[in-house]
């Protein structure tokens, strides 16, 4: 089995996600000793927003790239290479102002590949990154689980959103919500998470 971790919390050792993700990786390879990890930290090791410049590759040849041309494709060869290798892609994401961190969006935006993760068809957009479990480590200041909290989820309906278009149906949340609404909510919400991690059938 191959793992894919990755984190994007800008909060280091303070992080509850990477917490998460670290415990979501442990049981896992407890539960699967020959496990292989790659660990990517988007926050730290930041992925490039996609520019005009890095786009424009796509559409010129080769030899006509620039030196940022081509460094920056190589880098997204082999973050789609990595994400296309593992089975199982655990994601931590915080929610940050509703959605998810722009350092996630960026590592989206690089696997997100026409050709190479999804494609288009006469009947409309095909994943092709199928096959795979993704486990996202979910954490809120606030609640947003609630109906009304609902209406301001940008994070985890995205990400399920995308992850289903790039064809993957296996789509499971850890979910650790009202953080900063107390050291009492913020411990319950950790072990709660923690729980469900050891419970996960994986």
């Amino acid at each position: 089995m191959n793992i894919l971790h990755i984190d994007s919390s800008i909060l280091g050792q303070n992080s509850v996600s990477r917490q998460l993700t670290q415990a979501l990786v442990d049981a896992i390879r407890a539960r699967r000793p020959g496990a292989g990890v790659v660990h990517r930290d988007v926050a730290a090791d930041a992925i490039p927003h996609l520019s005009g410049e890095i786009l424009g590759a796509a559409f010129a040849p080769e030899a006509e790239w620039n030196d940022n041309q081509r460094s920056e494709r190589a880098r997204s060869d082999a973050l789609i290479e990595e994400f296309l290798a593992a089975d199982v892609v655990v994601i931590g994401a915080p929610m940050y102002n509703f959605s998810i961190p722009s350092q996630l969006k960026a590592w989206i935006d690089r696997v997100a590949a026409a050709g190479r993760t999804f494609k288009y068809t006469e009947n409309g957009p095909q994943g092709l990154a199928g096959g795979k479990k993704v486990i996202v480590a979910s954490t809120r200041g606030g609640v947003y689980s609630t109906e009304q909290g609902r209406l301001m989820d940008f994070q985890e309906d995205y990400l399920k959103t995308v992850m289903g278009f790039l064809g993957i149906s296996d789509v499971e949340f850890v979910r650790a919500e009202a953080l900063n609404m107390g050291q009492d909510k913020r411990e319950t919400a950790i072990w709660a998470a923690k729980d469900a991690i050891a419970k996960l059938a994986i």
